[in-house]
């Protein structure tokens, strides 16, 4: 039986997690705020920035001196292009470890998870070598591999623990009805995994968006995707507030669309399985 809430401790909890989203939300809402000021007032206190006019100048500045689509077009590539490398890879290696299962699956699952513990620039002088020996450097199939790399345990573990929730019968089920292996996975086991799956490919989607370290070492100008495009703002005679505010939101805001039309996607994704 549910226990019963009272009024006041549903009010208590609702006040406080507006707060906290609110807390959370407020870096972007400023951003977004100080892209419509303009230079002179985005220096100012900040009663007086929302006290100030609001402007246009700063989104028009940004696409006069930038090739937006293009960077946007290339940020589009990176992403799609990675994570669907990453799940043509990480499918069929969550299915081995869940369904087939050694004595070594948990250290390496560990061991991979431990990838991501360490520095990007302890790797970046030989994998920038590499780069520059294969003729890699600001290519899109260079940006998709790294990012691929640097994706794949996390995508691999979150595959593994959706998988691990789908009962083993179902899977010996279909072999006995004669499914080769091919056919189990791609119409057996991808199907049951769906919320699991979109949930990942939409996680994987945000963070090749926003990886900035290698796409900051590894492109300049035919590659560069919008992190590129927010990262030609900050130079040395120093920070253009509203036009970097305006060229963050502009690279910010189709994955702020994503993320709101696929949260009920994404938020069921993430508690597959949590529910017996």
């Amino acid at each position: 039986m549910a226990r019963k809430t009272s009024p006041t401790r549903q009010a208590v909890v609702t006040i406080a997690a507006w707060t906290i989203g609110f807390l959370i939300f407020f870096p972007i809402l400023w951003i977004i705020i100080l892209s419509f000021k303009s230079e002179g007032d985005a220096i100012r206190t900040p009663l007086q920035v929302l006290m100030s006019d609001w402007t246009l100048q700063s989104y028009h500045d940004v696409q006069e001196r930038s090739n937006y689509a293009r960077h946007f077009w290339n940020s589009v590539i990176i992403s799609l292009g990675s994570t669907a490398l990453a799940l043509v890879i990480a499918i069929p290696a969550a299915w081995s470890m869940a369904f087939v299962p050694g004595r070594r699956t948990k250290d390496l699952l560990m061991w991979m998870l431990s990838t991501k513990m360490m520095p990007a620039v302890g790797v970046l002088v030989p994998l920038y070598l590499l780069f520059r020996d294969f003729r890699l450097l600001d290519t899109h199939i260079g940006l998709i591999g790294v990012l691929t790399m640097v994706n794949l345990p996390i995508v691999i573990w979150m595959l593994y623990t959706y998988f691990k929730e789908i009962p083993g019968e179902i899977l010996e089920a279909a072999r006995v009805d004669g499914a080769s292996l091919r056919h189990e996975i791609i119409h057996v086991l991808t199907p049951m995994a769906i919320p699991g799956i979109a949930s990942t490919l939409l996680l994987n989607i945000i963070l090749a968006w926003n990886e900035a370290f290698w796409t900051l070492q590894l492109t300049t100008s035919k590659a560069a995707p919008l992190t590129q495009f927010i990262a030609s703002y900050s130079s040395p005679e120093g920070l253009f507030y509203a036009k970097l505010s305006a060229a963050s939101t502009m690279a910010i805001a189709p994955i702020l669309i994503l993320g709101w039309f696929s949260q009920k996607q994404l938020v069921r994704g993430l508690t597959f399985g949590a529910v017996k």
